[in-house]
C-alpha cells in the first residue's frame, strides 16, 4: 500500500475497532512483499496477534486462488483464536488501479460472551434436565445451541475456509504443513520423490511458498536441499 494509504486505512481500523466494540478485532495487512504483514489491528487480544504478525492460512489461500479477481470481500467464513474461541471472519481486498490487490482489511468477531449469556438464559428458563434431555439442544464447546436441520444440498459445495491465527512465519509455515501431511502414513523425510511431489503440490494451493523462507523450510521438512524444491517446483510448473 502507498503511504497515504496506509495512514487511512490505520485510522479506518481504530474507527471500526472503537466503534463495534472489544468482540470484533480488525486487522489491516499490507500486501507489499517487503511487508507482508500486519501494519494495523485494533482488540488484538481477540487473536493475540500484533503488528509485525503474517498473514493467516485462509489470507494465503485466498491470494494463491485469486479471488480478489471475482470478490472484493469474502463473508463469515470461520476463524480460531489461539484460545480455542470460534470466530465469524471476514476479509475485504484494497486493491489499486488495475484491480491487483495491495491489502487486507479483516474483521473477525467473538460470539463467546454472547454464547455464555445464552447458556445463563436457557438455565434460567428451563431446568437442567430438560436441556440435558430435550432433542431440541445440544451442548457444545462453545455453549448449548438449538440443534438445527442440515439444509439440503443438490449440489457439492467447495469446502469452508477455516482461518488459524499464527503470531509468526515459522509457526505459520509449521500449522500449513501439518495439515498438509496429517494424514501420511510415515514421516515426511521417508517420503518417495512423487509422494513429496503431491505434498508440495498441496502447499502451493494453500499459499505456502508466498511467504519468505518456505524454501528453506520445506527442504528441512523433506531432509533434502532447497535447490531440489526448486526443481519440483519447476516440474510441476507452480511458481514459487
Amino acid at each position: 500500500m502507498t503511504p497515504e494509504m496506509l495512514q487511512q486505512y490505520s485510522v479506518i481500523v481504530q474507527f471500526l475497532g472503537k466503534t463495534l466494540g472489544p468482540d470484533y478485532e480488525i486487522v489491516l495487512h499490507d500486501l507489499n512483499p517487503d511487508h507482508n504483514e500486519i501494519v494495523a489491528i485494533a482488540n488484538s487480544h481477540i487473536s493475540g496477534r500484533s503488528i509485525g504478525s503474517p498473514l493467516t492460512n485462509a489470507s494465503l489461500k485466498m491470494l494463491i486462488d485469486k479471488a480478489y479477481e471475482t470478490d472484493d470481500f469474502l463473508c463469515n467464513y470461520k476463524g480460531i483464536a489461539d484460545n480455542g474461541n470460534g470466530l465469524r471472519s471476514s476479509t475485504m481486498f484494497i486493491k489499486d488501479a488495475q484491480g491487483n490487490p495491495v491489502g487486507l482489511l479483516c474483521i473477525n468477531f467473538d460470539d463467546s460472551r454472547y454464547l455464555q449469556m445464552q447458556d445463563v438464559l436457557l438455565s434460567v428458563i428451563h431446568p437442567k434436565e430438560y436441556i440435558t434431555a430435550h432433542p431440541l439442544f445440544q451442548k457444545s464447546a462453545l455453549g448449548i445451541h438449538p440443534v438445527q436441520a442440515e439444509p439440503a444440498h443438490t449440489e457439492a459445495e467447495p469446502e469452508p475456509i477455516t482461518e488459524n491465527f499464527s503470531m509468526d512465519i515459522p509457526s505459520l509455515m509449521q500449522k500449513i504443513f501439518a495439515d498438509a501431511t496429517v494424514a501420511l502414513p510415515t514421516p515426511a523425510d521417508r517420503l518417495n520423490q512423487q509422494e513429496k511431489k503431491d505434498i508440495i503440490e498441496k502447499l502451493h494451493k494453500q499459499g505456502l511458498f508466498q511467504l519468505k523462507g518456505a524454501i528453506t523450510f520445506v527442504a528441512e521438512q523433506f531432509s533434502c536441499s532447497s535447490a531440489t524444491i526448486y526443481r519440483y517446483l519447476s516440474e510441476l510448473k507452480l511458481n514459487s
